[in-house]
């Protein structure tokens, strides 16, 4: 494995939405003779959220050592494949990962009324954020139901998604992909980090994660980014944009703001419709 490769799977390992708006510099040793990180080194140095999940890609959550496995393999396998064709949808087993038209159309959310004085600010980033991907395609309707606030959790039925604090300083926002178990379904955000994280706009910041809750993937995990690697359980839907919302401006990305790009619009509209 050439040492480009080793770098990119250090990075995916470490990397981290920071509040200084960049990604953890690599820290995962290789394994003696190997020149690649074994499974517990990866995994020792990949950050657990509070509620136990494993984050990789700077802001995906992944479930139990098996599912980290899993990631881990995919990282260390081949990686001769190229895909010539912005947008990317996450697939599973070869398939989209997306919402069903009549899902899609009835995304209901709360915003944790434990935020207390900065949840109106949380709200109003979360609304931003919405919009973005709303005004895209009119299939798209996320509705905060805000009744449901004062019990804001995965356990309320009531939202298909509650938007809760965290403390934790290794990422902004972290967020899910449509098909993550309902107890896996919730947005994870740092309020601080989320108005004072200079350059990025607190609507843009969630309206990124908004993006992996429909489905996108990270842009720069495609083979013309040239870093950033992930993995390559995804499909294209446009052409490669640098400056997609979905693009880590650290990532060789060209929007410094994580502005939502025309091209970003036609992706939604070839995953979900106009």
């Amino acid at each position: 494995m050439n040492r480009t490769r080793v770098f990119r799977l250090a990075l995916a390992a470490t990397g981290s939405l920071a509040v200084a708006i960049a990604l953890a510099a690599p820290s995962v040793q290789a394994a003696q003779g190997t020149g690649v990180p074994s499974f517990q080194e990866f995994k020792a140095a990949t950050y657990r959220d509070l509620d136990g999940q494993y984050i990789v890609n700077g802001d995906e959550p992944v479930a139990g050592n098996a599912a980290l496995r899993t990631y881990y393999e995919s990282m260390v396998g081949p990686v001769g494949k190229t895909i010539a064709n912005g947008l990317i949808v996450n697939t599973v087993a070869g398939k989209d990962d997306r919402w069903s038209d009549a899902k899609v159309g009835n995304l209901t959310y709360c915003v944790s009324n434990t935020f207390g004085s900065r949840k109106a600010s949380v709200v109003q980033a979360a609304a931003q954020g919405t919009a973005l991907w709303e005004r895209a395609s009119s299939a798209i309707d996320f509705i905060h139901v805000k009744s449901a606030d004062a019990t804001c959790t995965v356990k309320n039925n009531a939202v298909v998604f509650p938007v809760q604090p965290t403390k934790a300083t290794q990422f902004i926002a972290r967020a899910f992909f449509p098909s993550s178990p309902d107890a896996r379904r919730n947005i994870l955000v740092n309020p601080v980090s989320l108005v004072t994280t200079p350059g990025w706009p607190p609507g843009n910041i969630l309206g990124h994660e908004l993006g992996h809750t429909l489905g996108f993937r990270h842009e720069h995990t495609r083979p013309e980014a040239g870093v950033c690697f992930e993995n390559f359980s995804w499909r294209p839907l446009t052409p490669y944009d640098s400056a997609s919302i979905m693009h880590y401006p650290q990532c060789n990305g060209t929007s410094l703001d994580l502005s939502f790009t025309r091209t970003d619009g036609q992706g939604v509209v070839a995953l979900y419709g106009p």
